[in-house]
């Protein structure tokens, strides 16, 4: 299961298939665009993303005709879901610098020990822009002890969890109940 947005992806499909994964390249592009301050590799990701924004936007956004209360509706419950997902990469990234620094092991030395050598894969793994791989989550939980609560999200994407209430009222199984509260997405 994907749990996080991963930006090599969707540069690679060529495409924002919808409001939430155009909500997350949003908040991709302006990550990106402090961290080509530091390394300018990151430029020409940022580029690709930003022409794959404006394609989505002039697709979805641009004709008032095209705009419909249902896809309003779609667009905030989009934008609450990934601002739900930039709230936990900023807890977890917290967490973690604060772990390191009471280790005295810069961010650097803890790309070390991940296996990752390039400082600016660790700065977008903190940062959200690429998704921890299993094994550093792994890494992190036992190295460091943070429980994997604060480093897994545990809320699904939207489309999965409306597929899942859906498959559970078709099945009409009473001792299979969910609670407004379960999956909940938002």
């Amino acid at each position: 299961m994907k749990t996080q947005f991963d930006i090599s992806e969707l540069i690679e499909t060529g495409k924002i298939q919808n409001e939430q994964d155009f909500e997350r390249a949003l908040i991709a592009e302006r990550k990106l665009r402090v961290l080509s301050k530091e390394d300018p590799s990151f430029k020409s990701v940022r580029k690709k993303l930003r022409d794959l924004i404006e394609r989505y936007e002039n697709q979805n956004w641009s004709s008032e005709s095209k705009i419909t209360d249902k896809k309003l509706h779609e667009s905030d419950l989009a934008e609450s879901i990934v601002e739900k997902e930039r709230l936990f990469i900023q807890r977890r990234r917290e967490l973690i610098r604060k772990k390191l620094k009471t280790l005295n092991l810069t961010q650097q030395d803890f790309g070390k020990i991940l296996g990752h050598g390039n400082k600016s894969y660790i700065s977008e793994l903190m940062n959200g822009v690429s998704p921890f791989s299993l094994k550093d989550l792994i890494i992190i939980n036992q190295l460091l002890k943070i429980d994997l609560t604060y480093l897994v999200p545990t809320f699904l994407p939207m489309s999965d969890s409306l597929k899942i209430r859906t498959t559970i009222k078709k099945l009409d199984n009473p001792k299979l109940k969910l609670s407004k509260d379960d999956l909940a997405i938002v």
